[in-house]
This record gives structure tokens, C-alpha cells and sequence, in this order.
């Protein structure tokens, strides 16, 4: 019997130590649960692990085959570019390996029902579902192809649920940003609003989402806003994992490349059709207040996925 492929979990990367110990524990408790196969997890920046020592366990291990997932929801630079470009260099320092790459997180329907539930958890009982608007605040991306993933994952959390309407927001890099994004829903006639932050574990990020909600929420009393909570390690999350998983051992796996930037000359990002793949510097993690820097450049992916 051919022995499967390791299972390699990629993650963005946080200074925030809770955040990166949630990942932590979540990889771990993959590995309790497939103890079958070696389940190994790294991150492409700002914490421990790197993504290329949790290849080199992996190796040490006895591993010559393994499929990556990136443990992201939707397939910006990081998922395009950073991890593509750092597996091909674990390739160069470990001949012999092998590896495929699966797919994204979001969005999924697993992922909706979490989402909901975490709608559930911050409302009170007595509202009407009619009566909520929802804001869905995704990290945010020069990416317009990353940007529009969380619009669609927003439009799929307000099909059928009953909702007033779910509107999108960014912590980063994109606009609207959450203030923005409160503003635009009180312009639609809101006046419960739920912040729902598009994130899978806690961190800088979904911290300063819930801070700057807060605040929006003291200048405006006549608007009643509660913060729901980040996705979070929840079965949902481990069943979807191994999804992508097994869908990358199985099939043919591509990313979307209908509205991508490095193949389509997208209006104002011309620039970047057929650039390097080169693993960038994100800049919103570190604390860093300056959304409107973007450190990196040309963190093209490779054009065959």
C-alpha cells in the first residue's frame, strides 16, 4: 500500500502569540486526529515556526511527498506568491521532495455556518434576523482578486439567512475601511449592526477590527453595535483542512486566474501582469499603523497553477 503524502500547513504569521499558538494547537490537533500520515505547520513571516522548518521536519521524518494547504481564506499574495516561492526553495534544499498544492479556505459552507454562529453568539435573542446588518471586515489586500473573494464570502453569508444585509469592510490595505464600512450601513438605514471579523484566529489584525469598531460605536450612540468573534479552531475548520487536503492528493488543483493581476491587465494594476514570484513583507501584522505602505513588490505567483 503506497504510503499517503505528509499534510504541510501554511500560515500567514502573527506577533500576537495567542494567535500563533492557536495555529500551533490547531496543526497539532490535526495530528491527533490522522495520526496516520506526519502533520507538520509553519509560517511564511513573523512567527515560529518558519514554514521551511516545519518542511525540514517533515524530511527528517522520513517524508519524501507532502500536499500543502494554506491555512488561509482567501488566496492573496501569500497564498499566490509567498508559499509557491517558499516551497520551491525547500525543493532546491531537499532533493527529492515532492508536493502539491491545495486550495484556500473560503469561502466554504463550513465556513458560513461558523460565521453564522458567531452571529448568533453576539446578538441578542429578541432581534429579528430583518433588523441586523453585518459587517464583514476581511484583512484587506492589494489584491482587488483577494479583495473580491471577501465580498463574495459576504453575499454568500446573506443568501437565505434573513439579514438585513451584510455589507464588506478591511482592516488593511483596502477600502472601506471599518469605520467606512459603519458609516455605508448606517447610510443603508442601519441601526443594529454586528462587526463580524473574516479571520480565522485572534491577532493584531481582529484586535484593532474590534477596537475600531468600539470607537465608531462611542461616536455613534444612536447605532447599536456588537462585535462577534473570529472563526476559530471549530471541527468545521479541521474537516476543511483535511478537504483541501484530500483534494490535492486526489486532483488537479488551480487557483483562480480569471481576475488575477498577474495575468490580466486589471485597470490600475498593469504593472503587475507577468511579474517574478518573489515572497514579500506584509506590513499590517507588526503593529504597524501605516496602512497605506505596502512594503512588497511583485509578489507574483507562479503562472501555471
Amino acid at each position: 500500500m503506497t504510503t499517503p503524502p505528509a499534510l504541510l500547513i501554511a500560515g500567514h504569521g502573527t506577533r500576537d502569540e495567542a494567535g500563533a499558538e492557536a495555529f500551533r494547537d490547531f496543526v497539532r490537533e490535526l495530528g491527533r486526529r490522522h495520526p496516520e500520515l506526519p502533520v507538520a505547520g509553519g509560517f511564511i513571516e513573523l512567527s515560529p515556526p518558519p514554514l521551511g522548518d516545519a518542511v525540514t521536519e517533515l524530511v527528517e521524518r522520513g517524508v519524501r511527498r507532502f500536499a500543502a494547504v494554506p491555512l488561509m481564506l482567501v488566496s492573496a499574495g501569500h497564498a499566490k506568491g509567498d508559499i509557491p516561492a517558499a516551497l520551491s526553495r525547500e525543493k532546491e534544499r531537499h532533493p527529492g521532495i515532492s508536493y502539491t498544492y491545495g486550495r484556500p479556505l473560503g469561502p466554504h459552507p463550513a465556513l458560513l455556518r461558523v460565521l453564522e454562529r458567531r452571529l448568533a453568539e453576539a446578538v441578542d435573542p429578541s432581534w429579528d434576523p430583518s433588523e441586523v446588518t453585518v459587517l464583514l471586515v476581511g484583512r484587506g489586500s492589494t489584491d482587488p482578486d483577494a479583495n473580491a473573494e471577501v465580498f463574495k464570502a459576504a453575499r454568500l453569508l446573506w443568501e437565505g439567512r434573513g439579514y438585513a444585509a451584510v455589507e464588506t469592510a478591511f482592516v488593511s490595505l483596502a477600502q472601506p475601511d471599518v469605520p467606512g464600512g459603519l458609516d455605508r450601513c448606517v447610510r443603508l438605514g442601519a441601526r443594529r449592526v454586528v462587526v463580524l471579523p473574516y479571520f480565522l484566529f485572534t491577532g493584531i489584525l481582529p484586535d484593532r477590527v474590534r477596537h475600531q469598531s468600539e470607537e465608531w460605536a462611542a461616536a455613534h450612540p444612536e447605532t447599536e453595535v456588537r462585535s462577534a468573534d473570529v472563526i476559530g479552531p471549530e471541527p468545521e475548520l479541521l474537516d476543511l483542512v483535511w478537504e483541501r487536503y484530500e483534494e490535492a492528493v486526489k486532483g488537479d488543483l488551480r487557483i483562480n486566474c480569471d481576475s488575477c493581476v498577474y495575468r490580466i491587465a486589471l485597470p490600475g494594476f498593469e504593472d503587475k501582469v507577468g511579474l517574478p514570484q518573489q515572497p514579500h513583507f506584509h506590513p499590517d501584522d507588526d503593529g504597524d499603523h501605516h496602512h497605506g505602505h505596502h512594503h512588497g513588490h511583485g509578489h507574483a505567483h507562479s503562472h501555471a497553477h
